[in-house]
């Protein structure tokens, strides 16, 4: 079993506000949608406020909203985004969020146990910005295994810190 977990993070720019009857639909599927991952197979954790929420956290803007969770591996993740409900919500993204120029979302892998802050998200996602898909800060299309993965050369990390 490995000793990582694969962090996410997603950022959506809000065509409007997100009390606006424009953003309803979205805002009352957040729940349903929140509680599907969590009840997914390989969900650990995801960022939440007290109220067990992520929408009021602005750090990347007051416009801006974030997903950030935990997975114990890629399949699982990627099982949840494309092969489940959640698929729903995404077919109507452009009609709730503002097209994105730079790269949104990113994946890392972090040691068990560790939960990332937002700044720490938010260095992955300059890293992956600034220098492409790398095994410090990937993308689904292009991702690389965690660091104790047998089936990774040793090459595949020599660069690499986690």
């Amino acid at each position: 079993m490995s000793q990582y977990e694969l962090a996410q993070l997603n950022i959506a720019e809000l065509k409007f506000p997100l009390d606006s009857p424009q953003l309803s639909d979205f805002v009352n599927n957040l729940d349903r949608i929140n509680g599907l991952a969590e009840n997914s197979p390989g969900f650990v954790w995801r960022l939440q406020t007290e109220d067990g929420d992520a929408t009021s956290i602005d750090y990347f803007g007051d416009n801006a909203i974030v997903n950030m969770s935990l997975w114990d591996g890629i399949e699982h993740l990627h099982q949840y985004v494309y092969h489940s409900a959640h698929v729903d919500v995404m077919r109507r993204k452009k009609e709730w969020f503002q097209k994105m120029v730079e790269a949104h979302m990113v994946l890392w892998w972090i040691p068990k146990g560790h939960r990332p802050t937002l700044q720490e998200a938010d260095e992955k996602l300059q890293c992956l910005r600034i220098h492409g898909p790398s095994c410090n800060a990937f993308t689904f299309k292009k991702s690389f295994s965690a660091p104790d993965d047998n089936r990774n050369r040793a090459s595949d990390f020599d660069e690499c810190t986690i």
